[in-house]
């Protein structure tokens, strides 16, 4: 269904996304390795949820349907933000580094998971088709310009 693209477009970044942070977990110390995996991760993440919340979010938050459960979103998204803002910050060869990545990684795979199974069928049942290919439109034509965006602006409070 061309009208569901949407929804499939974010679960396409999710998959990408579960996948770089399972590697990540399988890296140790201070290595090449887990800085470029982890470079790619909070680039596509940053981009992910700023196109999310210029698409799908913004859409959401004006219907008062499905207002509670995009402020929630939007809310999880400055959580995970700001938990790659203290990971950037921190030495990736200190065990902390590792015990901070696997609880900002439980809350974000908490996160889409809760998307995908709640709010994308919701949002879906509530929008009309029409509005569906138009946050796709949005979506692919933001998410290009948040990846380069993101390649410049670090995550956490320094965003506000």
């Amino acid at each position: 269904m061309a009208q569901e693209r949407i929804f499939e477009d974010l679960i396409q970044d999710h998959n990408r996304q579960r996948d770089l942070l399972d590697r990540i977990a399988q890296t140790s110390g201070d290595s090449e390795e887990r800085r470029t995996l982890f470079e790619e991760l909070r680039v596509e993440l940053q981009a992910h949820a700023a196109a999310e919340e210029e698409s799908l979010y913004a859409t959401m938050l004006a219907n008062p349907d499905l207002r509670d459960e995009a402020r929630h979103s939007v809310s999880e998204h400055k959580e995970v933000d700001d938990m790659l803002g203290e990971l950037v910050e921190m030495e990736m060869s200190s065990s902390g580094w590792l015990t901070k990545f696997k609880s900002m990684r439980d809350r974000y795979l908490h996160h889409i998971d809760e998307e995908e199974e709640e709010m994308f069928p919701a949002a879906s049942k509530d929008l009309d088709d029409a509005t569906k290919a138009k946050l796709a439109k949005i979506f692919e034509a933001r998410k290009p310009k948040e990846l380069e965006r993101a390649e410049d602006e670090m995550p956490g409070d320094a965003r506000e």
